[in-house]
């Protein structure tokens, strides 16, 4: 059995306001063979910038509210809800209340998705 704790991982720190743990995945600590896990926390006024990627990718909201913008559209999300996010249409979580926002991101296949180099770079913001 492998067995870790996302508590216990460092992560990413991202300029955009939030920490990326990724939990399954080619840059996770556990190497998963379909797809890739992660656990992400959003500070308040932080956000998880507008990028696309040729992924199928799901966002389950843990805790926290904020604004969801998948293509053209922006709803207000919470606890307990989950999107659902097609290849290649743009995408951005906001952290708009006033309490860290955390949220389970899935996607399949397994890649190392380019907007995260991108952020760092300061490409995306």
């Amino acid at each position: 059995m492998l067995k870790e704790n996302i508590f216990e991982l460092k992560g990413t720190e991202f300029p955009a306001g939030r920490r990326t743990r990724v939990m399954l995945g080619e840059n996770g600590c556990i190497n998963g063979e379909l797809f890739c896990q992660g656990y992400v926390v959003i500070y308040p006024g932080g956000s998880v910038p507008k990028h696309e990627h040729p992924t199928v990718e799901s966002y389950t909201i843990l805790r926290g509210t904020g604004e969801m913008t998948v293509g053209s559209e922006t709803q207000t999300v919470k606890e307990g809800d989950f999107i659902y996010l097609p290849a290649g249409e743009p995408h951005e979580l906001k952290n708009t209340g006033t309490k860290d926002l955390h949220m389970m991101f899935v996607y399949a296949p397994k890649t190392v998705v380019d907007h995260w180099e991108q952020e760092l770079r300061g490409e995306l913001k």
